[in-house]
């Protein structure tokens, strides 16, 4: 019996997922894969942008850099970062259940990963609610007067060479949660289509693009955690 995504057309089988401008399914798997890599490598331009201006802003001021990353809440960024983790394992699981026409499965972990996405977004926003009560926001409500620089015992941190971090701080994390949402959005899309059975062993490309995405995301992560939280964290 042929699945309910081919049709017979002319005699020969179609997938109505084939757009009319690839002769096959390989040739628009290919291309939507090479378009996602350029998307990604873009991506890494803009955040390299940032992580650059970062690394030159902490070597000229480590002191307060350090003075002010003790104040992040270890523990929440340790949490989320374990979020992600399991995040990409169950988008790796979706991205196996497409392939092999495991539609409970792919339907289960897709709900996962939005659940995981959620519960980073929640965790990030008690987090910035945190710097908002201490007024560590950039701005001119500004205070960073209490903790004092490490190896100068009586010494404070200079106020605006910490708000430097903590700019940094929100423009990182928040581009960061922007692309979290916008990943979410995806996978909801993806579980919609998931639900209406779109997804096949030939068709299930939108599921692997989306799980390229997320890796990236996890991956940005990855690399925000120790160089924002792990600070001269040494006793």
């Amino acid at each position: 019996m042929p699945d309910s995504q081919t049709v017979a057309v002319s005699g020969e089988g179609h997938n109505p997922a084939l757009l009319h401008h690839f002769a096959t399914e390989e040739q628009q798997r290919n291309s939507a894969s090479l378009g996602m890599w350029i998307f990604l490598a873009t991506e890494v331009m803009f955040f390299g942008g940032l992580f650059c201006a970062y690394l030159i802003y902490r070597l000229k001021y480590f002191a307060e850099f350090s003075a002010a990353s003790k104040t992040l809440a270890l523990s929440l960024g340790a949490t989320n970062t374990a979020v992600l983790i399991c995040s990409s394992l169950t988008v790796v699981l979706a991205v196996y259940a497409a392939q092999h026409a495991k539609r409970s499965m792919l339907l289960g972990n897709l709900i996962l990963t939005i659940i995981l996405g959620f519960v980073f977004l929640g965790i990030k926003a008690v987090e910035y609610n945190e710097k908002f009560e201490k007024h560590h926001v950039p701005g001119p409500s500004f205070q960073f007067n209490e903790v004092n620089v490490p190896g100068h015992p009586g010494q404070y941190a200079n106020p605006s060479h910490a708000q430097i971090f903590f700019a940094l701080y929100f423009v990182m994390t928040g581009l960061h949660a922007l692309h979290m949402i916008i990943g979410i959005g995806i996978f909801v899309w993806l579980l919609t289509a998931a639900w209406k059975g779109r997804f096949t062993p030939e068709y299930n490309t939108p599921v692997e693009m989306g799980g390229l995405y997320w890796h990236f995301v996890d991956i940005i992560w990855i690399y925000l955690f120790p160089l924002l939280y792990l600070i001269d964290r040494h006793p």
